[in-house]
């Protein structure tokens, strides 16, 4: 990975501003993501992002913090918290916006336990594929305290491929409509392409079941979107 993202955030921090990043996906055209939109503070989040944050609770970790946005808002509150990222960029723009405990790591490398994991900013993106999502919801659960959470957020995203009548032209020999190809380029350069999962809710709440999370539909967006809490689900005595 070149890092192309965290080239940008860093730009931005050191005032070296000039243009936005420029994304697409194998089943949508190009479209510009505003690098100052990455910066947004608390009041200009979509609601499901602050309904997150205000369900938030004792030791976060903040998963694929970016530029620290959400994780400069519950320290600001007071919360305890670590934020991850595999953008070397994005942790130094991190530090140096006074986040305390930041560090450049993937998910499946974190062993501390939290009373809340966030993933935000369609947090399932990060499963990359139907096939992985038990493997992430597995080690994510070991990485909850008793009475824990995990907060993410997603979207069905079935409508994009709706036609002109009202159909569907989804390939049902296709992989899961949901599995894009990302692509990012910035200033020119272009980043290596990623696999990126958005999942409705109906299948996630499958896959935890099959790992024993509960799943919860906290609330909906605007667009297809919606906010779920995870919890380990109680063993009954037999």
């Amino acid at each position: 990975m070149k890092d192309l993202l965290g080239q940008a955030l860093l730009d931005y921090q050191n005032g070296n501003y000039t243009e936005d990043i420029i994304t697409s996906t194998n089943i949508s055209d190009e479209d510009t993501l505003p690098i100052p939109y990455l910066f947004r503070e608390y009041k200009d989040m979509p609601k499901l992002e602050q309904k997150a944050l205000k369900l938030a609770k004792g030791h976060v970790l903040d998963v694929g913090c970016g530029a620290g946005g959400h994780s400069l808002y519950l320290q600001e509150k007071g919360f305890t918290l670590k934020s991850i990222d595999i953008s070397e960029g994005a942790i130094s723009v991190c530090k140096s916006r006074g986040l305390n405990h930041v560090k450049v790591a993937s998910i499946l490398d974190e062993t501390e336990q939290f009373d809340t994991v966030l993933l935000l900013m369609n947090g399932t993106g990060i499963f990359q594929k139907l096939s992985y999502v038990t493997k992430y919801l597995s080690h994510l659960k070991s990485l909850l305290k008793p009475n824990g959470q995990i907060l993410i957020d997603s979207s069905d995203i079935q409508y994009m491929y709706e036609d002109e009548d009202g159909g569907f032209w989804i390939d049902t020999n296709a992989n899961y409509y949901g599995e894009l190809h990302y692509y990012l380029s910035y200033k020119g350069k272009k980043e290596e392409p990623l696999t990126w999962l958005y999942l409705d809710f109906e299948t996630l709440k499958t896959a935890c079941l099959t790992v024993g999370l509960n799943c919860e539909n906290i609330q909906e967006g605007d667009h297809f979107d919606y906010l779920a809490k995870l919890t380990v689900s109680e063993q009954k005595n037999l």
